[in-house]
């Protein structure tokens, strides 16, 4: 077996934005076949650290080193793990060990270029696929032409993320969930030495999550890389860490043994919800709706197939499943964003039934305006402040005064906190975390007082108290407002302390609808077969 050596060493970084300390004083030594995990609140700094080993310029250090610990082939330059008596995979020439403080080195070194080279990220949310092209097409892309056996190493990838059984279908054309494990192979593809993850499973089911993690710990400890990834969900860092760090307010507040700091972490997590006994009349049908389209490559594909189910008015109806269910098809055929082929989806305004299939000003033009929409794949306007992305720019015309007075409210209801409203109005999104990011997105969706809101894996990006705070708005916004939510999620914990009820599916089609506790219940019974 080989032996373990320092791969990266973070002595003591400290990173300011606009004079606020995002990451402080940071420490760490990750070696071959380690996998380092990262958990902390939104905006503990967990993201930072991450952009900082990949070298984004933007994010140099402003005090400390981060060394990478590598060969260098004498002849080539390539470079290669720190293993004595390795020779260069390139050339066949000696290696030297050679220790590289990354931030020393100017910005188009070329020793910096091929460190970066040999850095695998993957970031929340960004699944920066191209949409037009099939899933092999994707993986093809990120391996170089001149790789021996190109195509048999592409296939090999995506079994190894599950996603074989995907191969000719079109990227854009996935759940959200089935991108995010293309990513991974894609990243992989580039035969890293370091893999940074920022999130790599938020929005995968449980059982595909658990598949995925020791997936990464194999290629970890055959490839004898390293990894540091981040993660608010617990399981995540237990089944895949060997050591974690707590980060809060950039500060290391634990670091060690990964079920210790998770425990300590999930204390105060905890929800106490009431049961609400006023549900309305049914406002949202769905009568055998189909969403059948066409491809070249593989001809008809049934992405729902036959869903019937009714959803009342001040209810929180969850649809739950495993990737590529048709969950979030479901949900946009709801919102009138994909028109069904087949059968009929209709939301009641007033007393009448509109027929959200049929386009036009008289049918689902007239219901679109009272349904908000949290899509997986959000975005906010870079050049515009947060009040500004809560106002002017997506559409609300009020005085200056009463719309700050609203954004304030709303930012509050999903988890900020009062001593910091002020200066998150003021900021421009990328200057925020990538989970403070998502509850204005969510803030986007509220403030215009929709009828029924569709969320679409609203808690991925999340830490488990944030959590708690945003289901509580959910709550509150069904009690105050009168609010129906729709929510597609892979986090269980989040049904069961939100929805009323939820909708089993699987290959298109329902499977089962029953209370929260039931359906997850289904997971166990109808495991996913790409096991």
């Amino acid at each position: 077996m080989t032996s373990s050596v320092d791969l990266i060493t973070i002595e003591n970084v400290t990173k300011k934005f606009n004079g606020k300390t995002v990451l402080d004083n940071f420490s760490a030594v990750v070696k071959t076949g380690q996998i380092a995990g990262i958990i902390g609140k939104s905006g503990s700094g967990k993201s930072v650290l991450l952009h900082m080993l990949r070298g984004n310029s933007e994010y140099a250090p402003d005090s400390g080193r981060v060394v990478y610990h590598m060969n260098r082939c004498v002849r080539c330059g390539s470079l290669g793990l720190p293993v004595e008596g390795t020779h260069c995979s390139s050339c066949g020439g000696d290696m030297d060990p050679v220790d590289i403080d990354f931030w020393s080195l100017k910005e188009y070194d070329p020793l910096r270029e091929a460190i970066r080279a040999r850095v695998a990220i993957m970031l929340q949310r960004t699944f920066a696929l191209f949409g037009d092209k099939s899933v092999i097409e994707n993986v093809l892309e990120a391996l170089d032409e001149n790789t021996p056996k190109r195509i048999e190493k592409a296939i090999s990838l995506l079994e190894f993320v599950n996603m074989s059984h995907r191969t000719m279908h079109i990227a854009r054309d996935l759940s959200g969930g089935e991108k995010q494990r293309i990513v991974i192979a894609r990243q992989l593809a580039k035969d890293p030495l370091f893999f940074l993850a920022d999130e790599p499973t938020g929005t995968l089911d449980p059982y595909t999550a658990e598949i995925i993690h020791k997936k990464l710990v194999e290629y970890v400890k055959e490839h004898n890389i390293c990894m540091v990834f981040t993660s608010h969900w617990p399981e995540a860092i237990d089944e895949m860490a060997g050591t974690a760090y707590w980060l809060e307010g950039g500060v290391t507040k634990m670091a060690g043994e990964p079920k210790e700091i998770t425990s300590k972490f999930m204390e105060g997590y905890k929800f106490e919800r009431a049961e609400i006994t006023d549900i309305g009349n049914e406002l949202v049908r769905l009568t055998d709706a189909q969403k059948h389209f066409f491809s070249v490559s593989r001809g008809v594909v049934k992405a729902v197939d036959g869903v019937n189910l009714s959803i009342n008015e001040r209810e929180c109806f969850a649809l739950v499943g495993f990737s590529g269910a048709g969950k979030t098809t479901t949900s946009r055929m709801i919102a009138g964003l994909s028109n069904a082929t087949k059968g009929k989806v209709e939301v009641r305004i007033g007393d009448d039934w509109i027929d959200m299939s049929k386009d036009g000003f008289e049918n689902k033009g007239r219901a679109t305006p009272y349904i908000g929409v949290l899509h997986q794949e959000y975005t906010l306007y870079p050049f515009d402040t947060v009040l500004q992305n809560l106002s002017t720019s997506i559409g609300i015309n009020m005085p200056a005064e009463l719309a700050r007075m609203k954004a304030i409210q709303v930012l509050i209801s999903v988890g900020f906190e009062k001593k910091d409203v002020n200066r998150v109005l003021e900021a421009y999104p990328d200057t925020l975390s990538v989970g403070e990011c998502q509850r204005i997105a969510f803030a986007q969706v509220l403030i215009k007082e929709p009828r029924i809101v569709i969320l679409d894996e609203p808690t991925g990006t999340m830490d488990p108290i944030t959590k708690v705070i945003v289901a509580k708005s959910v709550l509150r916004a069904r009690e105050t407002l009168g609010e129906t939510f729709i929510v597609v999620s892979h986090d269980m914990d989040f049904v069961r302390n939100c929805c009323d009820r939820a909708c089993f599916m699987k290959d298109g089609k329902v499977v089962d609808i029953g209370t929260p506790d039931d359906m997850i219940a289904k997971f166990d019974e109808l495991r996913n077969p790409m096991e």
